[in-house]
């Protein structure tokens, strides 16, 4: 029997939130597989089952989302659902007889069911324009335009290998996507703005400076402001963080780069961080034609040529870059090398540079 920790500190213990079926059966699993996409059937070695059923969702939910979710939990699963690291929504049936009924209802309210095996998952993001001040882009807007026309790799189980998209709306990546497949980044092109006026009233000079990563900020005593050193700017936006009067935003220049060949996985070979492959596209909402069209480029092309079991870097890493570039219709230009001031460590990882 399983003894719960007795506090009022944090959130209540996880063993409190499994269904009895899990509980009963905790450790002790002896095999789970996709009976159709999005539904999966988890087996344990004393003969029970239980069902889950993944549907995809909007970061972003309303109050009556919510409850109308749960409302549906309420009816097929006992109550008990779960969200995924991806915000997809996994009903967890223990009843074999309410799983038909379960799905029919989901198809009825237009929630999708999918996102299992071979094929795209919910794309994660980060908060974007709705709640991000630092943001290049939008990321509800961007993952709304990308996933619609991606849509039937959700409901299907037609792609190589998994697909994990993710959108980071500016260089600070809180959305992770630095190892998924494909990250759409948005990006900064020019320095901050810097009010000069403002800047003595409402910030602290000592935190300014010393909130640059690339130490591109430095005291300007005569204007009792700061001043930018554009050179070493890798317009990351974290000084706007610290002071309010060096906004960094610019409709004109912001845009989304394309990174491939990420993952987390370390199944067939290790995890990969993912590489440049557009280094910038316009901000165009609310549908951004551009990077949907890119996106969708990139994922059929490498549906048409991956291996079963394939992930993106794997196929990229097989057939070599300039194939992929060349298959794709991406140009490749100066701004896929790494020439930042900072860079030396990664010249330094080839013996073809002499010193």
């Amino acid at each position: 029997m399983t003894v719960l920790p007795k506090t009022d500190i944090g959130p209540p213990h996880y063993w409190e939130m499994l269904p009895p079926v899990i509980q009963r059966n905790y450790g002790q699993w002896k095999y789970h597989e996709i009976l159709k996409p999005g539904v999966l059937v988890h087996v344990a070695e004393s003969g029970e089952k239980i069902y889950s059923v993944r549907v995809g969702s909007p970061r972003l939910l309303s109050l009556d989302t919510v409850r109308e979710i749960c409302d549906i939990a309420d009816r097929y699963c006992e109550g008990y659902l779960r969200f995924t690291s991806r915000h997809n929504i996994e009903f967890l049936v223990s009843d074999e007889s309410k799983l038909e009924p379960l799905l029919q209802e989901l198809h009825d309210r237009g929630l999708p069911v999918g996102g299992t095996g071979p094929s795209i998952s919910n794309i994660i993001h980060t908060q974007g324009w709705i709640h991000c001040h630092t943001a290049a882009t939008d990321a509800s807007g961007l993952v709304k335009s990308v996933m619609d026309e991606l849509y039937d790799y959700f409901t299907t189980m037609k792609l190589p290998a998994k697909l994990r998209i993710a959108v980071a709306c500016c260089l600070n990546m809180c959305g992770a996507c630095h190892c998924s497949d494909i990250a759409l980044v948005g990006i900064h092109r020019k320095p901050p703005k810097i009010d000069h006026e403002r800047v003595p009233q409402v910030c602290e000079i000592p935190t300014v400076v010393a909130s640059c990563p690339t130490g591109a900020i430095r005291p300007n005593p005569k204007q009792k402001s700061v001043e930018v050193v554009e050179e070493k700017c890798m317009y990351c936006g974290n000084c706007y963080t610290m002071c309010p009067a060096m906004p960094i935003s610019d409709p004109e220049n912001d845009g989304v780069a394309i990174m491939v060949g990420g993952k987390v996985s370390n199944a067939r070979t290790s995890p990969m961080f993912s590489r440049l492959a557009v280094p910038w596209l316009p901000n165009n909402p609310p549908r951004w034609p551009e990077v949907v069209e890119t996106v969708k480029k990139i994922v059929e092309v490498w549906a048409e040529r991956a291996r079963p079991g394939e992930r993106m870097g794997e196929w990229i890493e097989r057939i070599g870059w300039e194939r992929f570039f060349k298959l794709t219709g991406l140009p490749f230009t100066d701004k896929h090398i790494d020439d930042f001031i900072f860079s030396v460590p990664t010249f330094r990882t080839t013996t073809m540079f002499k010193y």
